[in-house]
């Protein structure tokens, strides 16, 4: 057992799951670390039941992922933000929020350096924190009249060309109504948390988080004019194939394989009624996070109180 006095932590976060891919030896070391605090502090922690990383005289309990959401009242994610979308499935539909430790590259979903994590924890544990209400979008494969899959997305939908080197044409089609036919390696529909993702490579604009909007980016257009759109977060978006020679496509949602998509098929995708909370610590501001990640600005403004941006000086 971890030795040493139990200190009270304000409710309701009593039973924790760590979630990560532990073969990462700083995911590991951040997971006992984490393992060691939390139980410390009079907590449960659960783990992947197929984790090898050996925590010692540290109590944890091995479940099945799957069930983290219905055990846990926090997740908490270690990585990068794959590894955050990973975690947002498995809380898609239950109330359990999120919070996310980076042990990635970029990091836009998972906030919390490993450097304060526990300091940040333990803000968290005592009520110091903000929640942070994020949209989904829901992706349904219709087959013939039939839904022969469905995903929700936290990021983006995503319809790429597969086993093939030639673009593909991809009818948009908005609330019922035609929009263009894409000339394109494939297409992103992006949520505004996504809009800093995959579609943000493609040329897709910056969209503020709370933002109820969806960003629509072609990936690598075969016309210069054909430039991202942004509609309404209840727009009723539908994606359609049109034939061509060796035509191969596939649909992935936050990087899960939905299927393929087919001549004839239609990709239908629209708001989910579910969402995912995040959890912030003190401290936590949106566009501060822009400048860090994206190396905005000069002068070394962070938007530290006492400090003056470069504009105003």
């Amino acid at each position: 057992m971890v030795k040493g006095p139990k200190i009270p932590m304000a409710k309701p976060f009593q039973t924790f799951a760590l979630v990560g891919r532990d073969t990462d030896m700083r995911v590991a070391d951040s997971m006992r670390t984490l393992a060691g605090h939390l139980v410390k502090r009079g907590g449960q922690v659960l783990v992947d039941q197929a984790s090898t990383v050996n925590f010692g005289s540290t109590p944890v309990t091995r479940a099945d992922p799957q069930g983290f959401a219905d055990r846990a009242d926090l997740l908490i994610a270690i990585g990068g933000d794959g590894t955050m979308l990973h975690a947002s499935r498995l809380a898609v539909g239950r109330k359990v929020p999120l919070l996310g430790v980076n042990r990635g590259r970029l990091g836009f979903l998972t906030d919390v350096s490993p450097e304060d994590m526990l300091e940040r924890l333990d803000d968290v544990l005592a009520g110091k924190y903000t929640e942070d209400r994020r949209s989904l979008l829901e992706a349904r494969l219709n087959r013939g009249g039939r839904i022969a899959g469905a995903l929700t997305a936290l990021n983006d939908v995503v319809v790429q060309k597969w086993e093939t080197g030639r673009m593909l044409d991809i009818e948009t089609w908005i609330d019922g109504q035609f929009v263009n036919t894409h000339g394109a390696d494939g297409l992103v529909v992006a949520s505004a948390t996504g809009s800093t993702a995959y579609a943000l490579s493609c040329g897709g604009p910056i969209v503020q988080h709370r933002l109820g909007a969806v960003v629509l980016v072609p990936i690598s257009p075969h016309t210069l004019s054909d430039r991202p759109i942004v509609v309404s977060a209840d727009a009723r978006i539908e994606l359609r194939l049109k034939e061509r020679v060796d035509t191969r496509a596939q649909v992935l949602c936050d990087g899960a394989v939905l299927g393929e998509l087919d001549i004839g098929d239609r990709l239908e995708i629209s708001a989910s009624q579910h969402h995912v909370t995040l959890i912030h610590p003190p401290g936590y501001e949106y566009f501060r996070l822009l400048r860090s990640k994206l190396h905005w600005g000069r002068g070394g403004y962070d938007g530290s109180a006492g400090t003056t941006p470069p504009a105003e000086r």
